[in-house]
């Protein structure tokens, strides 16, 4: 990637928010709405997002998790309630859509099928409590975590259901999860994921950010000291430059696509969050889709065994059960 390539995708995104911000505004003039419902590809734009939410012109944003062709279908389950049968439009809280959590789930004795027919060696768990406190010391231990639990994700986000985890805090692990599990360039970045009562205590920022559409930047007390010459520097450098004590998901200008976990919306992350937090002092970690470059986010236990099988992933934790590469 050359530098013009860098300077046409952020002329690019400044013009795309410049028609946002307009649009945004004067949805506003026409309705005197304080409050602002977004769907539609443009707003699964996380940076648009974020900015919108601090600029402080509306009072909450809701923004569709599944904001593409196929959240098609929820606009017009919408349409069907409201319009045609004329019910009334009652704000819900927290939203409806169980944390976007509505896709396939399985059971252990099917997961345990799909594990033994595979031939993979693997221990199982008596409960959540044993799962996240071993998948905890393994993210501690510089493992990447394939992370298969409970309901698919609707949407193109995994929101910790799908998912691979890692260590927020470890400056390699965005390297070695770009190219030797996703099979994609390395400057890529992730999002953090993250306990919704700590928002505040690394972002500022009021609203959570419960489907990984906002992208905000971190408190200054995170960022760590930058070269002199930083802003001279090729943009190879200063994407390899230690810029935070979370480098793997905070990108350049020190900001980052968040995702908040509730107790509510997502019990079992949230216990794995809570576990970091009581062993390293930070509830959060990387979270990405659980597939590789070009491939659909796995939904089934043989999708998950074969992301695991074929890449560089140390660890699968689904259902009660956990398989380490070395075993097998």
């Amino acid at each position: 990637m050359l530098s013009e390539h860098c300077d046409m995708a952020l002329a690019i995104q400044q013009v795309t928010e410049d028609i946002f911000f307009k649009m945004a505004t004067t949805a506003k003039a026409k309705t005197g709405c304080k409050n602002i419902c977004l769907a539609g590809g443009v707003a699964l734009n996380s940076v648009a997002n974020g900015k919108l939410i601090d600029s402080g012109l509306f009072d909450e944003v809701f923004i569709q998790p599944a904001a593409g062709d196929a959240g098609g279908a929820v606009g017009a389950a919408l349409a069907v309630y409201h319009i045609f049968e004329g019910k009334e439009r009652t704000a819900i809280r927290p939203d409806a859509m169980s944390g976007a959590l509505l896709g396939s789930e399985y059971s252990d004795a099917e997961i345990e099928a799909a594990l033994k027919a595979k031939g993979i060696n693997y221990s199982k768990v008596k409960n959540d409590e044993e799962l996240t406190d071993k998948v905890s010391d393994l993210i501690i231990s510089a493992n990447v975590i394939g992370w298969f639990q409970g309901r698919m994700e609707f949407g193109p986000r995994a929101l910790g259901c799908r998912s691979i985890i890692a260590d927020a805090r470890n400056p390699e692990m965005q390297k070695k999860v770009n190219l030797k599990i996703k099979f994609r360039e390395s400057f890529r970045p992730f999002a953090p994921i993250l306990l919704e009562e700590d928002l505040q205590r690394y972002f500022d920022v009021k609203l959570p950010s419960p489907y990984m559409l906002q992208v905000h930047r971190w408190k200054d007390e995170w960022h760590n000291p930058l070269p002199e010459n930083y802003s001279s520097l090729p943009w190879k450098e200063k994407l390899e430059t230690v810029r935070s004590e979370f480098a793997s998901v905070a990108h350049v200008d020190m900001s980052g696509r968040i995702q908040t976990v509730s107790k509510e919306s997502n019990p079992k992350m949230h216990l794995l969050l809570s576990k970091l937090k009581e062993k390293t002092g930070h509830g959060l970690t990387i979270n990405t889709s659980f597939n590789v470059n070009n491939e659909p986010i796995v939904c089934s236990p043989e999708d998950a065994i074969n992301g695991f099988l074929n890449t560089e992933m140390d660890v699968l934790a689904i259902g009660s059960f956990i398989a380490l590469k070395q075993d097998q």
